[in-house]
This record gives structure tokens, sequence and C-alpha cells, in this order.
């Protein structure tokens, strides 16, 4: 049936998973990008309305138009592949999930660091007058911090994007796996799949919040702060910002994080799962 997901241990080819991870990210990026331009302004140590409040709502979305695709596609295609070979027993179905999506990670953060560098500093006005889009602000950190400038943050997002993804990707399979069982081992409808990856992406956000905080903070510094000899380790950024502004403030934006993400997931996911259904002409 054309509104189910199949179940086969097969799984998608190549170019599936790559057609179909691009499509969802783009939808994804877009659909949701007002909401995670709130969450970035909530968590800039400049205050929310210092870093524009609800004003240009939509500022930075060109980078996310022009990265969103390859990231998921590269996070799909890595996933994917992955998850079909792996060489551990099924008992251990889990561990693969979660390494195979560990990996798609790593290899989407390749091309979604550079876009979420332009697009918090586009959210939050980082350069004031300066940057009028998204390509002038490329320019920007370019002109100021090299190529390096377009990975800073790099490790956290690396290390914000495993737990979230180890949470996420095994208790959204958990859930799948479940479900159908639960109705007689069918194979589940795509809002079905859906709403387990609405559950799956609403929990990982919502206990990854303190990294997602303190990568926003890091992505946020410009050149006066990386002229410096040394900077600050990760443990001490994250020490001094719950020692200086409380623990209240590594959960800035849980909500909308939260909400975007649970929503993000069941839209990511099910975009996913239609695509790749479609592609496959089931």
């Amino acid at each position: 049936m054309t509104d189910r997901v199949e179940s086969s241990q097969k799984g998608p080819a190549f170019h599936q998973s790559l057609m179909s991870g691009g499509l969802a990210g783009t939808c994804v990026d877009l659909l949701f990008f007002p909401i995670d331009t709130v969450k970035t302004r909530l968590q800039s140590p400049q205050g929310f309305i210092k870093a524009g409040g609800f004003k240009g709502i939509y500022n930075g979305v060109g980078s996310v138009i022009v990265g969103g695709a390859p990231g998921a596609a590269l996070f799909f295609c890595t996933y994917d592949t992955l998850k079909q070979h792996s060489p551990l027993p099924s008992h251990l179905a889990s561990v693969s999930h979660m390494l195979s999506a560990s990996v798609g990670e790593v290899a989407a953060c390749l091309v979604r660091v550079p876009t979420e560098i332009i697009k918090t500093r586009m959210q939050t006005a980082s350069y004031g007058n300066l940057a009028g889009s998204s390509f002038s602000a490329a320019k920007l950190v370019l002109s100021q911090e090299g190529l390096r400038g377009f990975y800073r943050g790099f490790g956290i997002t690396v290390m914000r994007e495993i737990p979230f993804t180890s949470l996420q990707f095994p208790l959204y399979e958990w859930l799948k796996l479940r479900l159908s069982r639960n109705r007689g081992g069918r194979s589940l409808y795509v809002y079905e799949a859906a709403a387990c990856g609405s559950i799956s992406g609403g929990f990982a956000a919502a206990a990854t919040t303190p990294l997602d905080v303190l990568k926003t903070r890091i992505m946020l510094d410009l050149k006066q702060n990386h002229s410096q000899a040394k900077m600050p380790s990760l443990l001490k950024r994250l020490v001094h910002i719950y020692t200086t502004e409380g623990v209240g403030t590594l959960f800035s934006g849980v909500l909308p994080r939260t909400l975007w993400i649970s929503a993000g997931g069941a839209v990511f996911l099910g975009v996913y799962e239609l695509a790749v259904q479609s592609l496959s002409g089931h």
C-alpha cells in the first residue's frame, strides 16, 4: 500500500536515501525556521530582545536553503548504508542504530556546521548592518576568520549531535517495532512512523539542550573573542555559564527546541519515509 512504511530488512537504496533525505531536510528546515530563530535568540548571550526579538524571523534562511538538503542527504545515506551492512546480531539492533546514526551525524556536520555558523549569526544580528544576507555573512566569516571560521563549534556540534541521535534513532526504531507488533505485525502507516519520530525527537531534544546552548554560544563568538591566544575549553565554558548565569540558562530555549524538534521529527521522518516509499514504487 502506498501509505504504509515497509519494514523489510533490505532498506532503501543509496539513491533513495540521498533524495529522500534531501527532501526531508529541506522541508523541516524551512517549515520550522521561525521557531529555530526564537530558540537561538533565547540562547544568545546578549538576550532575546537585543538579538532581534520577533523581528526578522527569517534572517539567515538562505543558508539553510543551501545547506539543509545536502546535510540531511549525507546523514541518511550514511545511516541507512551502515545500518544495512552492520555486522552486529539482531539482538544488538539498538547498538547498530546508535552507531550508524552517530557516524551519519559526523558526516552531516561537515555541511551542517558552516550552515549553522552563518544562520546563527544572521538570526542574532551579530554583524549588524554589515551583513544583509546569508551570502554577505559568509563573506564576512571568510574575510575575518578564514575557512576555519566556518567550522567554529564543529567539536561541540558533534558532541551535541551524537548524544541526540544516539537517543533519537534507537528510540525511533524501537517505537516503530513495538507499534508494528501492537498492530499485529503489519507495516506502519506514514503518520504512525511520523508519530514515532515526534516522540523520539522531542525526548532527545529536551535531554541535550545544555549542549545546544553551549554550541550556540561558541558559534556566536566573533573575531574579538577568538583573537585571544587560547580559548576556554568546552568544560570551562559550561561551568562558567552554570556559575555566572545559573542552571536555568543551560536550558534556555528548551521549550521551543523541544516543540520544534518534536514537530520537526514528525515532518522530517514522515517525509523521509513517504519519499522512500514513493521512490521505491510501494
